[in-house]
């Protein structure tokens, strides 16, 4: 059979990609390799019976805060947020803790000496984050809200460390800002640190950091059923090793990274767009521990109960380090572990009494380290006796990663490093990103701009990029 477009993997990207298609009356098709859709949005019982873990991705601040996924009625197709009274604990030695909360005021006051600089700073922010959010998420392109674009990318393009020490001077605000900034995988001395930093920040206060009742394959589901609805077709266990193995279509549209891409085309593209691919740098990885728990995490900090997901490496210097570290190739004493705790909020995650919990950190690229000593020792410190609420642990190495969702290149869950060479330009430098030199065909994933992140914008722009090239005027 002939399709209008065919997309290529079934993550949220390519979930997106096919229904902006579809919803312009075309016929569109999604292969997914894999025994269900989702990419890197599934949910399995991975400890033990009744425990339902997210396989990878937990929180979605981007995808409740995303301009497009908003617009679809995924309601209607059994999505149901949860969104938990803080967004974001960040414990501290001393039993206290810093909090994201949904009010710039009630996090300002956790963060004790620096509270009217955080509310100075971050209150036009969240006050024109639908404005910022146009201009920002997606391809590079001249700015509809100039001004406001440029107040924001004069801050969001410094590193890290410059903007804490700029804007902060208690240490209790620079390591809250330094556990957000970690999540771009990064050195934080490194520039477009600090913007990683405040795009979460904002997002904890206009959306808060939700995830889905049931587990993140719901909000897979979702997706797949409104895609379905419109008239789009989903095979699952249709793995592309070529382009040979695709039917007829008029656009092709790739959620892949660079490196399948190429596997998949062959030599088909001119040499220098090849080499620019050959050339596209990963992150590190990550390791992943999920748990089942005989009850919740008994943090000393009451503060981080009522959150669900909180950042564990106390100081600046110390999260700071182990960034460093992973990027030194080496594998940090105190690595920083980002966990969520679901089943505070969700009672559909574990039996009745019972909690999941959820981690992972930052590990060199390709590495087989196990991390789990690292990781509890980290829960433990914040968190005495979490050991003895364990029933059962699941992990999940850079390979295992890699196996588990073929994106994840190395460990790498945010498709290619996001700094400033590979910010807009990613994959490569081509007036369009989405577009590659062969008629027809798209890249759709995270490797393309706005970058990682449940949000569904890569295949948006992607899909619309197609619109305009090969279905203008239908």
């Amino acid at each position: 059979m002939n399709y209008d477009a065919v997309v290529i993997g079934s993550g949220p990207n390519g979930l997106a990609a096919g229904i902006t298609l579809a919803r312009r009356g075309l016929s569109v098709l999604i292969a997914e390799a894999k025994d269900s859709v989702g990419g890197g949005m599934r949910s399995a019982e991975l400890t033990l019976p009744g425990f339902v873990h997210d396989v990878c991705s937990a929180i979605h601040a981007l995808g409740a805060g995303s301009s497009f996924l908003k617009t679809l009625p995924l309601g209607r197709y059994g999505l149901e947020w949860i969104t938990p009274p803080s967004a974001l604990a960040h414990p501290f030695e001393d039993s206290a803790a810093a909090v994201l909360d949904v009010s710039t005021v009630g996090t300002g006051k956790t963060l004790m000496e620096d509270e009217i600089s955080y509310r100075k700073l971050m209150n036009p922010l969240v006050n024109n984050w639908e404005k910022l959010a146009s201009d920002i998420l997606g391809p590079l392109k001249i700015p509809r809200h100039l001004l406001l674009s440029i107040g924001f990318a004069l801050l969001g393009f410094q590193s890290a460390e410059g903007f804490s020490q700029r804007h902060f001077s208690g240490g209790r605000s620079r390591s809250f800002f330094a556990g957000l900034a970690a999540h771009s995988m990064m050195p934080l001395e490194q520039r477009l640190t600090a913007g990683v930093g405040l795009v979460l920040g904002i997002l904890g206060h206009v959306t808060g950091w939700p995830f889905p009742r049931g587990g993140s394959q719901k909000f897979a589901d979702a997706l797949a059923a409104y895609f379905e609805s419109l008239g789009g077709k989903i095979e699952l266990n249709r793995p592309i090793n070529s382009l040979a193995d695709l039917p007829a279509a008029r656009a092709i549209l790739f959620d892949v990274t660079p490196r399948q891409l190429l596997k998949i085309t062959g030599d088909r593209f001119p040499a220098r767009y090849r080499r620019q691919l050959e050339n596209y740098r990963y992150n590190p990885g990550v390791f992943k521990i999920d748990w089942a728990l005989s009850g919740p995490v008994p943090f000393k900090a009451m503060e981080c109960r009522q959150a669900g997901t909180i950042h564990i490496g106390g100081s600046y210097d110390e999260i700071a380090d182990s960034e460093r570290t992973v990027w030194q190739g080496k594998h940090p004493e105190r690595p920083f572990v980002l966990f969520a705790q679901q089943s505070l909020f969700d009672k559909t995650r574990a039996p009745d009494g019972k909690h999941t919990g959820w981690a992972y950190c930052h590990v060199p690229h390709g590495s087989t380290e196990d991390m789990t000593a690292g990781i509890e020792d980290q829960i433990e410190r914040f968190a005495p006796g979490f050991r003895d609420c364990i029933l059962e642990r699941h992990t999940m190495n850079t390979a295992d990663m890699e196996a588990y969702n073929a994106n994840y290149i190395g460990g790498d869950i945010n498709g290619g490093v996001q700094d400033w060479r590979q910010l807009f330009a990613r994959p490569a430098l081509r007036s369009s990103p989405y577009s590659t030199p062969l008629k027809g065909i798209y890249i759709c994933s995270s490797s393309t701009p706005p970058g990682g992140g449940v949000h569904g914008l890569c295949g948006y722009h992607a899909a619309g990029r197609a619109l305009r090239d090969m279905f203008r005027g239908e």
